[in-house]
């Protein structure tokens, strides 16, 4: 069975107890002095059962002024709103106050009731109406159905249940798999009970013998039974008025306003970051440090703001700010509140809450307004995104996420590889990187190699460590390993013998350079290991030559170290004929190596010092042994 919370709203005297009477045959005034008062002052609970099988829990708000601060409090988890009008007195301030508060508290769907038709003529009726069209411009009801109904004859009251049930159909479904968390309304005890606290469970959903916090006070309670529109159930849902009866508590010990919920699931907090929307008739701005009352849930908590964006929020604005606050909250982000001013108190505005756990924040900090733009604008997957859209320039990793959203590593992690899998985001190693930011960091390591490759027509390529340097130093070897690697998949780039090329890269020699190239190796193959040949003994001082030398470095020709060039073959005969001569006798000095090469001693030691540097040798004292 589905379940739907229906509130009403309006101004006292207007009909609104009377007519859920008569919608569904209980009285929600219970108190005595409710009674002898003809008012409602705390709130009333009752339902009923739509046509379509759904059971509707009602929430019947006193209307008095005095007690608006009950209305709040029922408020809570409201899904469908009864703007309850009468039709002989019309739109009355109460009735706009309600309206504001719903509308802050974002509520999407709403009925508005004109109640007591039978007192008027249907012309006045109609003049009622076009005056409340004209109130309601601009708020989440301006579209909603008016149904007249009287409640002493019941005329009407059959179109307002079809209303609510087609209405009903809309309703979103409630969070059943988070964490469950109640606002508590109403404490009381009852004998051969115990302690029973009261409220609309906002999401998640309670077992019998569950185990539960208070907040904020943090005492551990559990669920003795539970009860759901007065019957005793084994599992209440989000979206249910709920009834708990809790062992290991005293009535003293619990107030409205705390909050029950599972352990560890939320965290309190004496901070928000919040946005703030001021409504405009209440001609109330808010200038740095001015002391308000916010309602949040079925609590009521003084503190002070600081604005970000400008010095106020003026009424009839919207901005960002911070409230340092007066007494723990324990809230989550996106939750909304309302806020009222300190003295008099009247309701000027609301707003939706987007961080619990912020830093002290200070006036006209882009930097702070860009990040509150970021973790509101979405779910965790958006949030992430854009604040990895927002550190184009840095390296992000897991740990730099969780501190920055509040989620836990578990949801963080299955939302990254969510945009992974979207191709939004990149992971390399333990960083994520945006896809823009991956992207431009291969745009970039491409216009490197195209300028390398114009500059240098006949080299096979540029070396990682020189690409990395140039592309970005801050990355690391391992790291830039993975980029370029993806791009080698990608058939962006290739890789040979540690030279990066563009993908489509081929080194060509002319006819002339095909010459050179052959006369080059030619000396080096007739030098062999009797010297080791410099760049100006081979080319002089020909550009032609010098392009074509460089090009054979690395292929047919070894570079020794700065200055000197060996023939890549011969090279490569010494290293074999150290490397076993090492496996066979364990070490080697300068004079046996001499005698290996039939070379000299300054040939010997420019050789080994090289392979000491490509990790061939280790030098020990004055001998070789195999690295």
């Amino acid at each position: 069975m589905k379940n739907v919370i229906v509130g009403t709203a309006g101004h006292i005297d207007h009909g609104k107890t009377t007519l859920i009477r008569a919608l569904t045959g209980r009285e929600t005034d219970n108190l005595k002095e409710e009674k002898q008062r003809g008012i409602s002052i705390n709130l009333g609970f009752t339902y009923f059962d739509l046509p379509s099988n759904k059971r509707v829990g009602i929430v019947d708000v006193p209307g008095h002024e005095k007690f608006i601060k009950n209305m709040l409090a029922g408020a809570c988890g409201i899904d469908i709103v009864l703007l309850v009008i009468a039709a002989d007195e019309g739109v009355m301030p109460q009735t706009i106050e309600h309206l504001d508060i719903l509308n802050y508290l974002d509520v999407k769907n709403g009925i508005i009731v004109l109640t007591k038709c039978d007192l008027v003529d249907q012309e006045f009726i109609e003049l009622v109406k076009d005056d409340i069209k004209e109130k309601v411009k601009g708020l989440f009801i301006e579209n909603a159905s008016v149904v007249e109904v009287d409640s002493v004859s019941k005329r009407g009251l059959d179109q307002l249940i079809a209303k609510i049930d087609e209405l009903s159909e809309n309703i979103e479904e409630k969070k059943i798999d988070s964490p469950s968390r109640m606002s508590i309304d109403r404490v009381f005890s009852l004998k051969g009970f115990g302690t029973i606290v009261t409220g609309t469970l906002i999401e998640g959903k309670i077992d019998l013998d569950d185990e539960l916090t208070i907040y904020p006070t943090e005492k551990i309670v559990k669920v003795r039974n539970l009860q759901v529109h007065g019957q005793d159930v084994n599992t209440a849902y989000a979206g249910q008025r709920t009834a708990i009866n809790l062992s290991n508590i005293k009535v003293s010990e619990i107030q409205r306003g705390d909050v029950i919920a599972a352990t560890g699931s939320v965290e309190e907090s004496m901070m928000i970051d919040v946005n703030i929307s001021l409504v405009e008739h209440a001609k109330k701005s808010l200038k740095h440090w001015d002391r308000i009352r916010i309602f949040h849930g079925t609590r009521e908590i003084l503190c002070r703001i600081v604005p970000l964006n400008e010095n106020q929020i003026s009424y009839g604005e919207s901005g960002y700010a911070q409230l340092r606050l007066e007494d723990k909250i324990v809230a989550k982000k996106g939750d909304r509140f309302i806020i009222r001013s300190y003295s008099p108190m009247e309701t000027i505005g609301g707003g939706v809450i987007i961080d619990t756990a912020p830093k002290k924040h200070k006036i006209y900090d882009e930097k702070v307004i860009e990040a509150l733009k970021v973790k509101e604008r979405g779910e965790l997957k958006d949030i992430i995104e854009e604040y990895l859209k927002l550190k184009l320039a840095n390296y992000i990793t897991l740990k730099d996420l969780i501190s920055y959203t509040g989620d836990n590593e578990e949801d963080i992690k299955f939302q990254l590889d969510a945009l992974i899998q979207d191709n939004k985001v990149v992971q390399v190693n333990k960083y994520y990187m945006h896809i823009n930011q991956y992207d431009k960091l291969c745009q970039r390591i491409v216009e490197i190699l195209n300028d390398y490759h114009k500059k240098y027509r006949l080299r096979n390529g540029i070396l990682k460590e020189e690409l990395r340097s140039r592309a970005d130093n801050n990355l690391k070897v391992k790291d830039m390993d993975v980029i370029l690697n993806k791009m080698v998949q990608n058939k962006k780039i290739k890789i040979e013998k540690n030279l990066v090329s563009n993908y489509d890269f081929e080194v060509c020699f002319n006819k002339k350079q095909l010459e050179i190239k052959k006369e080059i190796e030619n000396k080096f193959r007739k030098n062999g290991l009797s010297s080791l040949l410099t760049e100006e003994e081979i080319c002089g001082k020909d550009k032609f030559y010098k392009e074509v030398f460089e090009a054979l470095i690395g292929e047919t020709v070894q570079k020794i170290n700065d200055e000197q060039f060996l023939d890549k073959k011969v090279y490569e005969k010494v290293k074999n004929d150290l490397v076993n001569y090492l496996k066979k006798n364990k070490e080697i000095t300068v004079a046996e190596f001499r005698d290996l090469t039939k070379s000299n001693r300054k040939i010997s030691i420019a050789m080994l010092e090289n392979f000491d540097r490509n990790k061939i040798t280790v030098r020990i004292e004055d001998k070789r042994r195999l690295f």
